[in-house]
């Protein structure tokens, strides 16, 4: 099975680690394979323009590898193998996007839960993927 994990480096993404370092009967250990996403939002267009491309791509790789060191960890600890891929932009179109166009199987995330009234069970960047992916998703929070 591929799965897409999209990690923001929050509680959350720890939560979901720990879910599924837990649930090993059903993820296993060799069976499936495991690409690891975070999305960095994008610096503003005009704070971009005065940015050189070098120091705008090296803060994006930075900030990608802070949410990745921890799930790097996570991973050689379970003794299992992942692919690591960052990507700037909106987080919800992002992770949609990749696992429709990567043709993954499953979707793993943490759900923040914020509590405004459209998004009273789940959070903004959940409720878009949901919407905007036929990829199954598997929330935990």
């Amino acid at each position: 099975m591929k799965i897409l994990i999209a990690a923001d480096g929050s509680d959350y993404t720890k939560r979901m680690l720990a879910y599924i370092a837990a649930h090993d009967e059903w993820l296993g250990s060799g069976a499936h394979e495991f690409t690891v996403l975070t999305v960095v939002p994008a610096v503003p267009a005009r704070a971009a323009a005065v940015i050189d491309r070098e120091t705008l791509k090296g803060y994006y790789e930075e900030e990608g590898e802070k949410v990745f060191k921890p799930v790097r960890s996570f991973f050689a600890q379970q003794g299992r193998e992942a692919t690591f891929v960052s990507k700037v932009g909106h987080a919800a179109e992002v992770i949609a996007h990749t696992a429709s166009a990567g043709d993954f199987d499953l979707i793993i995330m943490g759900s923040h839960g914020h509590s405004a009234i459209g998004k009273l069970v789940m959070g903004s960047v959940t409720t878009r993927v949901l919407a905007d992916c036929s990829v199954p998703v598997l929330l935990v929070r």
